[in-house]
């Protein structure tokens, strides 16, 4: 199937029209990718993936919704960075619970550095700046964004980011877990799924699965959910890079209720320091596959597509 890389979104909402670039598989647009967000400051600007597709049409990402503003689709977050909030809403603080502080950042596109398609994959990669609400300028990001693997049902989003430290002093990262909150430990790469999906199925590497993932460490974890108004199914798998800096393999923040959720965490239980000038190395790959996959096909895909 071939793969086009479309630089202008024909909408007319002002968000997305020229700040964003859109990846089509034949005639469906399998993803859009928000570079240039507009947004209020509480909810963390910074750029998403959203709507993200099956290659039968099916919407798979969330944005906006009613209970958190701030999800949106894909997005690369990170919830504490030595006192900072790189997520977006209010910010937990230890014996007090959540607290909307003037500490919410912004993740800044400053140039694209490739912008490359062929039939078979499409490569972005992306200059970013974090700053934090004062305006200090704290984290310098290269980003990549290919998409690849595409057959007749499914096709993979790799991701992969360098954070570097650039602050001048040492930066923190950690979650609301680290600072107090038992099983909430979200912070990095996060997927909200579409509200249809709540109550859908986890299966994780090695034998595991359900709820109980929270906190858990795997090699991979997968989402199947259902949708709305059409009779099908869809399911995620998200890998963790095995050369992943101090993480591999990955703790999994995951949610089936109240709402789907599911991110590889950097820092879910234990902070990570980051020196001046050194950088925190993470690449992820998210299969967005038709119909609910079961552990055999998922352990079958994994073993066909290594890193």
């Amino acid at each position: 199937m071939t793969l086009r890389l479309v630089t202008t979104v024909d909408r007319a909402d002002e968000e997305t029209a020229g700040n964003a670039v859109s990846v089509y598989a034949g005639d469906v647009e399998i993803l859009r990718y928000v570079h240039r967000p507009e947004m209020p400051p509480f909810e963390g600007p910074k750029p998403y993936l959203h709507p993200v597709r099956t290659l039968a049409g099916d919407v798979v990402t969330a944005y906006r919704p009613h209970d958190h503003r701030w999800h949106k689709g894909i997005q690369m977050t990170a919830s504490y960075v030595s006192g900072q909030n790189f997520w977006g809403g209010g910010s937990y603080v230890r014996d007090r619970g959540y607290v909307d502080l003037a500490n919410v950042g912004t993740m800044r596109h400053e140039e694209f550095t490739a912008f490359e398609a062929d039939h078979n994959r499409v490569h972005l990669a992306e200059r970013l700046t974090w700053h934090t609400q004062a305006g200090e300028h704290w984290v310098d990001e290269n980003r990549e964004l290919s998409v690849r693997d595409v057959d007749d049902v499914s096709w993979a989003l790799e991701f992969g980011t360098e954070l570097t430290n650039v602050r001048g002093e040492p930066l923190v990262f950690g979650s609301p877990t680290t600072n107090g909150r038992p099983l909430a430990g979200y912070s990095g790469l996060s997927w909200r799924g579409t509200r249809s999906f709540t109550d859908g199925e986890v299966i994780a590497a090695d034998g595991q699965g359900g709820p109980e993932m929270m906190g858990r460490a795997a090699r991979w974890l997968a989402y199947a959910g259902q949708h709305d108004e059409v009779d099908r199914s869809s399911t995620l798998l998200f890998l963790d890079h095995p050369g992943n800096d101090k993480q591999a393999p990955t703790r999994w923040f995951v949610r089936s209720t109240p709402f789907p959720a599911v991110n590889p965490s950097i820092a879910f239980s234990d902070e990570v320091e980051l020196a001046p000038g050194d950088s925190l190395r993470l690449r992820y790959r998210v299969v967005v596959a038709d119909g609910a996959w079961d552990r055999a096909r998922l352990e079958s895909y994994v073993e066909d597509h290594p890193w």
